[in-house]
């Protein structure tokens, strides 16, 4: 009986993502994510952030694409500083707002950030990376499914990327359970990640 009240419970907080168009199930992920306390996510993030490090992929990799964390998603701040320190180069997307495009920027030390585009940091200097040159890029997103599928805010812009980068390189998608649904509902012109890191 307990049992069955808890399971019951448990599926309450869950999004059913059937039946839902990409906005509804944006507008509710969006809204769980602001709801969502700060030391849960900080925790979470550092949980993320530990799988990220021992995943052979990202082990490999010699220049991965991070993205600056915004309004309530998986937080990047140090797992960009930790890759550096571990000898990694990293790039973070620039946003070309005449062309709805991304480009990965190096982030070095030198580094200085401005608000871009949609309020995400980015460096006031762009010395861009070309794209075959990415090991791999680490991709944000408001919801995921188990095989990869992801739904953005709703612009396109990492849709947009993720089919200019060289089909080899690989993507992981960074994520909250909360984020991590049954099913996203996809178009032809949504692009999966390789992989999901959630906790």
């Amino acid at each position: 009986m307990i049992k069955s009240i808890l399971m019951k419970a448990k599926n309450a907080c869950k999004i059913k993502s059937v039946g839902l168009t990409k906005q509804q199930i944006r507008s509710k992920i969006l809204l769980k994510l602001k709801k969502h306390k700060e030391e849960d996510r900080n925790k979470k993030s550092c949980l993320i952030k530990e799988k990220l490090f021992k995943d052979p992929v990202f082990k490999k990799a010699k220049i991965v694409m991070f993205y600056i964390a915004l309004n309530g998603e998986v937080e990047t701040k140090e797992m960009i500083e930790e890759a550096k320190i571990s000898g990694k180069i990293i790039a973070v997307p620039v946003c070309m707002k005449n062309r709805a495009s991304l480009r990965p920027a190096l982030l070095d030390s030198r580094a200085h950030l401005k608000k871009g585009p949609y309020g995400v940091s980015e460096p006031v200097v762009s010395r861009y990376i070309a794209l075959k040159d990415l090991d791999l890029v680490i991709t944000p997103g408001v919801a995921f499914d188990k095989k990869g599928n992801r739904l953005g805010r709703g612009k396109g812009y990492y849709d947009r990327f993720l089919k200019q980068v060289p089909k080899d390189t690989p993507s992981i998608g960074l994520a909250y359970r909360l984020q991590i649904l049954p099913r996203v509902p996809t178009t032809p012109f949504d692009v999966s990640v390789t992989k999901v890191l959630f906790a």
